[in-house]
């Protein structure tokens, strides 16, 4: 609490010097804007104190360093242009709770003290884990350096959520757009704090929901995409029909969501695509990939004895098995075996990838803002396997984020304790001539 308080008190008397009339953080608050201040610290009053600013359309309360965010499921008129540069080369606690305040303070303390930076993003699914972090991306995006090629990686950027959601993110009962993936991106930034580019270390997706998904819920949002949004020599191109009700692997129940436009959002994944730099016959190979896996679906096999009693499998319908061998390149011999043989082989695998005489050369030191935006947990009465690890991971993620944020705080005070130590030697005197006066 010393410290949030110092901090608060130090840049009330800095604006009060300077004589300019600037908003402090306890200026006209609705509530508590900064948890730390907090007394009695109660699980009621900490909640109240929420609900309070909640009530009045304020969604960002600070707990130190830390923001929580309160999704209002609306759009709230708090991210323009305007309030971009309101925010921009701000102290963090000088404007009300805001994540512009932390996207600024992140992005300036890696560009001005060469400071490296991760911004943690959990919470419960539906919270708006992934709006924040595409807040935090766009508002970076905004404050950083100009020009045709800096504003060339700041759109690839961007526009690699549309793809990664497509891809990732499912209706679920609790979210109409649930990541179902959590992923750690880096973005490197040169010297002067202009990004050069963006690479996703980790991306854990719910494998599992391809070819099962619970009542009430959607397959990931690509499938519908595509045969929503596809024209139809497309779709004749991937051996697809139109209709959701022909494939196995898409709920039907579901299939359509109130308010969202899967066709329109197949067209912005396809520009997102190009883009992000994928070249047109990679997109058609994506997409051939995706018409496999639907069509796999479909896939029914039959029973078949040898001579020495041992039962075997084998396909029902080769035409469907050619098709998909066609889409996928191989023999489809091959693919039947896949299906009814099984193989298990443990190895290292690794992968390689070229590099451009850039990338090889270069020695300089780049700087990095990572983002960790995970899966949101959920809890019902019976939690699947995937929702448990998912619970699990997050349990995990939240108690060291606590760890670090309260060792944080801890040495914070420390600091200032040592300080204030230094400056009352300075005002002090010997008893003895006190005791003279």
């Amino acid at each position: 609490m010393t410290t949030a308080i110092t901090n608060r008190t130090f840049v009330f008397l800095r604006d009060m010097s300077k004589m300019e009339v600037k908003t402090s953080l306890l200026d006209n608050m609705i509530g508590l804007g900064d948890m730390v201040l907090l007394e009695p610290l109660t699980e009621e009053s900490f909640i109240a104190n929420l609900r309070k600013r909640f009530d009045h359309n304020e969604i960002y309360t600070y707990i130190g360093s830390v923001v929580i965010s309160i999704n209002p499921y609306r759009s709230l008129p708090i991210y323009t242009p305007d309030k971009v540069e309101e925010y921009r080369n701000r102290n963090f606690y000088e404007l009300s709770p805001h994540i512009y305040a932390l996207a600024d303070e992140a992005y300036r303390s890696l560009r001005d003290q060469d400071k490296d930076q991760c911004i943690l993003i959990t919470g419960e699914s539906g919270a708006g884990k992934t709006e924040a972090s595409k807040l935090v991306m766009s508002y970076v995006a905004a404050v950083c350096g100009k020009g045709a090629e800096v504003n060339q990686v700041k759109e690839q950027l961007l526009q690699s959520n549309p793809v990664l959601e497509a891809f990732g993110n499912a209706k679920t009962v609790r979210n109409d757009n649930s990541s179902r993936f959590g992923k750690y991106m880096d973005v490197e930034f040169d010297f002067k704090g202009d990004p050069l580019g963006g690479v996703i270390s980790n991306y854990l997706l719910e494998k599992s929901r391809v070819v099962k998904q619970p009542r009430g819920e959607r397959n990931f949002h690509i499938f519908y995409q595509l045969l929503s949004g596809a024209s139809e020599d497309m779709l004749k191109k991937l051996k697809l029909e139109r209709d959701f009700s022909k494939y196995n692997y898409l709920s039907l129940d579901s299939a359509t969501v109130t308010g969202v436009d899967d066709a329109a959002s197949f067209r912005t994944v396809r520009n997102a695509m190009q883009i992000v730099g994928f070249m047109d016959d990679e997109t058609q190979s994506v997409l051939e990939l995706v018409g496999a896996v639907l069509k796999l679906g479909n896939i029914e096999f039959k029973p078949e004895s040898r001579v020495n009693d041992i039962d075997e499998s084998r396909v029902k319908d080769k035409n469907e098995l050619k098709e998909i061998c066609e889409l996928l390149g191989i023999e489809q011999s091959v693919l039947e075996r896949a299906f009814s043989f099984r193989t298990v082989e443990a190895k290292q695998e690794k992968v390689s990838t070229t590099l451009n005489v850039a990338q090889a050369q270069t020695k300089k030191r780049k700087k990095v803002m990572g983002v960790l935006d995970i899966y949101g947990f959920e809890i019902f009465e019976e939690n699947s396997f995937e929702q448990f690890i998912i619970n699990y991971c997050n349990e995990k993620l939240q108690q060291i984020f606590i760890e670090l944020t309260l060792r944080e705080e801890q040495e914070e005070y420390i600091r200032e304790v040592t300080s204030i130590c230094a400056s009352f030697s300075l005002w002090s005197f010997p008893y003895t001539s006190l005791k003279q006066q």
